[in-house]
């Protein structure tokens, strides 16, 4: 006995049930493809991993509805997206950050090793380079980050960021300009800031003072992120000798155990500092002629929760 044939009605559904289901394939294939890619342009728009990661899932919300059969280039189309859903948040993170208690810091990362062999995506999220991205305004700072960072065309940033291609470029070279004049002055390689950190966490663990004046810059500035839930510097404090007896004279106050391990943070060679065992600072540097001139001791555990897996970025 043979089946009955379904119904045209009922082939048509089957046939567009079928298309429909390999679409989403391929919507997902895509997203995953580029997850990577979409988190790191999403955090180095925003300077915040848990916002970046909103970012993606309204991302993909988006790219789930799109027609793929009209879309020429899935990754460009993708971070087109990625980057409107960034300038929308990253505008109200704005908002977010005049009200913040004290210093405001980027969110650490635990990166894994390829992102240090990668010298220009490491210095792109440095805690000092996003600090510098932070003094520019939205537009600027997403025409800065996919033309110096992912290397996009003018063409492609203007349709990400809803602007004539002229505009980009005027911006673009605006934003370079600007963060030419605050960014580190000359690169630093891991050999040099291990060092440096070692012989910071040395004079830190053993007190010793002048060993700190000596790895520090006479400028150096301390920046501290506890977000009004743990006790960290509400203002900037600036001079080596301001700096050095503040950090020595808060240890001694501790009375627990405190210990420093070296990490691999923002792909540049960072220490965590464990009191009694739990995760409680990420202290980056930022370094100048061999000498610190940046402290970025982030406390706010809103903000450590990405320091405890490698997180994978990419261009």
């Amino acid at each position: 006995m043979h089946e009955t044939p379904p119904e045209p009605n009922e082939r048509e559904k089957l046939v567009t049930s079928e298309n429909s289901g390999r679409e989403q394939d391929g919507a997902t294939e895509a997203f995953v493809t580029h997850r990577n890619l979409l988190f790191t342009v999403a955090y180095e728009m925003l300077g915040s991993a848990a916002d970046a990661e909103d970012v993606l899932q309204e991302t993909w919300l988006k790219w789930a509805g799109v027609d793929l059969d009209t879309v020429r280039d899935r990754r460009a189309y993708l971070v087109r997206i990625t980057t409107r859903q960034a300038l929308n948040r990253l505008r109200t993170l704005g908002r977010r950050k005049e009200s913040y208690v004290g210093s405001w810091l980027p969110e650490p990362l635990l990166t894994t090793p390829d992102v240090a062999e990668d010298v220009e995506l490491a210095d792109s999220v440095s805690m000092a380079m996003m600090l510098v991205m932070e003094t520019l305004a939205p537009t600027e700072r997403a025409v800065f980050v996919l033309r110096e960072v992912f290397d996009l065309g003018y063409d492609e940033i203007a349709e990400a960021v809803e602007k004539s291609p002229a505009a980009v470029r005027q911006i673009a070279h605006r934003a370079r300009a600007h963060v030419a004049a605050r960014r580190p002055r000359g690169a630093v390689s891991a050999t040099e800031s291990r060092e440096a950190l070692a012989a910071f966490q040395r004079a830190v663990e053993t007190g010793d003072l002048q060993g700190l004046l000596d790895i520090l810059s006479p400028d150096v500035v301390l920046l501290g992120d506890g977000g009004g839930i743990k006790q960290a510097v509400l203002r900037p404090v600036v001079g080596a000798d301001k700096v050095a007896r503040l950090m020595l004279g808060g240890l001694v106050k501790l009375d627990i155990e405190m210990r420093m391990d070296p990490a691999q943070v923002n792909g540049h060679p960072a220490l965590v500092i464990r009191l009694d065992g739990e995760l409680d600072t990420v202290v980056a540097v930022r370094l100048d002629e061999g000498r610190i001139t940046g402290l970025y001791a982030v406390r706010n555990p809103e903000k450590l929760s990405y320091m405890r897996e490698e997180a994978s970025l990419s261009r």
